[in-house]
């Protein structure tokens, strides 16, 4: 069953959102040449405490990080530490808070510095290939219709949908009913309704589609070595449409 969140609920996680959405548009301002994740981690831990609410992350199953940073070939759930940027990379952003026990998630692509022009359109395409899926969110649609509006924006594009990992509800938890892949064929699953909140977060590659888990046993890495790109929102399912909660 998929949650059907509450008029209260949707406040809170609204509330919920619009923290998030500040936190990262601080935070993307220290992405350049030079810094490590772990730095880039721990301005994030600060601007989360600043904010009073939590990491939705750290400590998540065992996740030892405030945020996840994914470089190049990384694909998500990359973890700070020393590797410092540097010019012509790209980095993926993922951050989620816990705001009085209402869940956001969200994440952000963005270049070091100068980067080649295919790599800028990787970042474009993942990007416009979320918007095209949250267009999708509406009142009885089907779940499905989402996942088919990415992958159909994507592979036109000349990339690749990731299918190992995928979107999610989210509200009370950070991890709800029900799994959102990226791919798929149209007017399959459950139909949308009113009140259903949604992380919808495409992640593709400039090549190949499969990953690997890396060595540390968090982080997907692509197979072959090219680069990832990842773009996610909170979204609420209204009878107006969809609402972007951390936009």
């Amino acid at each position: 069953m998929i949650p059907i969140k509450s008029e209260e609920d949707l406040k809170m996680l609204n509330k919920s959102g619009k923290i998030l959405s500040k936190i990262i548009h601080k935070l993307q301002k220290f992405v350049r040449p030079g810094i490590s994740t772990i730095e880039i981690d721990r301005i994030a831990e600060k601007l989360i405490q600043a904010e009073s609410v939590v990491s939705a992350f750290k400590g998540y199953e065992g996740f030892p990080a405030n945020i996840c940073t994914s470089i190049n070939e990384e694909v998500v759930h990359g973890i700070p530490g020393k590797r410092v940027l540097k010019e012509g990379d790209i980095l993926g952003l993922d951050v989620g808070v816990n705001y009085e026990g209402y869940f956001s998630d969200a994440a952000i692509t963005l270049p070091v510095g100068r980067i080649d022009a295919e790599r800028k359109k990787l970042i474009e395409v993942t990007r416009r290939a979320l918007s095209e899926g949250i267009k999708q969110a509406r009142v009885n649609n089907h779940l499905s219709d989402i996942s088919y509006a990415i992958q159909r924006y994507v592979e036109a594009n000349g990339f690749s949908v990731v299918r190992q990992f995928v979107g999610h509800g989210i509200g009370h938890n950070l991890h709800e009913d029900p799994q959102i892949p990226n791919f798929g064929l149209p007017h399959q699953g459950d139909v949308l309704k009113e009140g259903m909140v949604f992380a919808i977060e495409p992640m593709v590659n400039m090549g190949t589609w499969e990953c690997r888990i890396a060595d540390n046993g968090w982080t997907a890495v692509t197979k072959d070595g090219f680069a990832s790109a990842h773009f996610e929102h909170t979204v609420a399912i209204t009878e107006n449409g969809p609402k972007i909660l951390t936009n």
